[in-house]
């Protein structure tokens, strides 16, 4: 599969890559590159745009812990600037979940506080 996309951001391209394409293209590539790289993806090659390919192997190497299907939530409840038991009441859930929650998410984004939360999953595209 050969995505080709105006997307060029990090949690873009992860997706795709984790999905199966075998090949991210930035839409603004020249129709010679463009037949080369449907060429290259049917004969079963990585086709990655160069700015792509520039900053796969960084996640490659230590990859990204993905979030649990509520910790989004959870993250976007911060943007805003939401207290744990603002959090908690919103989502319904327990304030010591909220908690548990904060310090899984501290760990899998490389981060020590909840200002860093938010702006570590804004750099990844996550909000």
């Amino acid at each position: 599969m050969l995505i080709p996309t105006t997307y060029e951001t990090d949690a873009h391209i992860l997706r795709a890559v984790q999905a199966g394409a075998t090949g991210y293209l930035l839409k603004d590539a020249d129709p010679d590159t463009l037949r080369q790289a449907i060429r290259s993806a049917a004969a079963g090659e990585t086709v990655l745009a160069s700015p792509v390919a520039s900053r796969l192997p960084a996640h490659m190497q230590k990859p990204a812990a993905a979030l649990t299907a509520r910790e989004p939530a959870i993250v976007q409840r911060l943007d805003r600037g939401d207290t744990n038991r603002e959090i908690a009441g919103a989502l319904t859930i327990a304030e010591a979940t909220v908690k548990s929650h904060l310090v899984h998410m501290f760990s899998k984004l490389g981060v020590s506080s909840r200002t860093e939360v938010v702006a570590e999953a804004r750099r990844r595209g996550l909000l």
